[in-house]
């Protein structure tokens, strides 16, 4: 496995500033985010010099390029929202080509339509699902054309809560393409330890065969998320059954400031 972090984690739009801060803080690969170029993150297009800054950026700092985000809401109850977000995926799968990076992450999204990441009732409508895996085999015939991966991510406020639902949107996409990244804090809100341990160890079963990426992101007892190592979620145990079931991806945490990195890079390094 490799230690990675989000890009967007440094503050600033200078692909080597902030490429050079992900190294200086202990880590080898990152999840780019195209913001970290002063582009928006789902941008209408990416200018050449863009993609030959990031990539001079990741050359000179050493640090691999280990997914980029795609994120859009996949389930928006507007169809020509999803229109205008499948467009801009687009772009960035190409950015992602002309990059060699291997993996595309995305969110299956949610009917709240102020907010991707926020729950909605209407979530567990079957026409939810519906039009999330109607834009899941769009965005897979652009990512098929590009040879790159998508990642989807089980999280509770999304169409895909669980591991056993990424698996069951894999089977119905039937494409090799489609992946699924792993976060064990996303996999439950409130847990015991015990409790966390079990939900994780599930999902990593289900999972087996199909992890691109895993996320290192933990929660407090009380469901707030906490950086690496310092809430509830076992990460010698999540790591243990990482390499059980023979994942040799990148493992990548979020959900921090740039003032614990350091730090939690140490953490997780000793489970590597």
């Amino acid at each position: 496995m490799r230690l990675g972090i989000f890009a967007k984690t440094f503050a600033g739009t200078d692909p080597a500033a902030v490429l050079a801060a992900v190294k200086q803080s202990g880590y080898e690969t990152t999840q780019l985010n195209l913001a970290c170029a002063g582009l928006p993150s789902m941008p209408d297009a990416v200018p050449a010099d863009a993609i030959a800054s990031i990539r001079t950026a990741a050359q000179s700092s050493g640090v691999s390029l280990a997914a980029l985000s795609g994120t859009y809401n996949m389930a928006h109850p507007d169809k020509a929202v999803r229109d205008d977000g499948l467009r801009r995926l687009a772009v960035v799968i190409e950015a992602a080509a002309a990059l060699d990076i291997p993996l595309l992450t995305l969110c299956t999204g949610s009917r709240n339509a102020a907010d991707q990441w926020a729950y909605h009732p209407d979530n567990a409508d079957p026409a939810a699902w519906s039009d999330m895996a109607a834009e899941m085999a769009k965005a897979l015939a652009l990512a098929e054309g590009a040879n790159v991966d998508l990642g989807i991510e089980p999280e509770q406020a999304n169409i895909v809560t669980s591991a056993r639902d990424a698996t069951r949107l894999i089977a119905e996409m039937g494409s090799k393409h489609l992946k699924i990244v792993l976060d064990p804090a996303n996999l439950f809100e409130h847990a015991t330890p015990g409790e966390a341990r079990a939900i994780v160890a599930a999902a990593i079963d289900e999972a087996a065969g199909h992890i691109a990426m895993a996320h290192a992101k933990d929660r407090y007892s009380d469901g707030r998320f906490a950086p690496s190592g310092q809430g509830i979620v076992d990460f010698p145990d999540f790591g243990a059954r990482l390499k059980a079931v023979g994942f040799e991806g990148s493992l990548v945490t979020h959900g921090l400031s740039a003032d614990e990195a350091p730090d939690v890079a140490a953490f997780l390094r000793r489970l590597l």
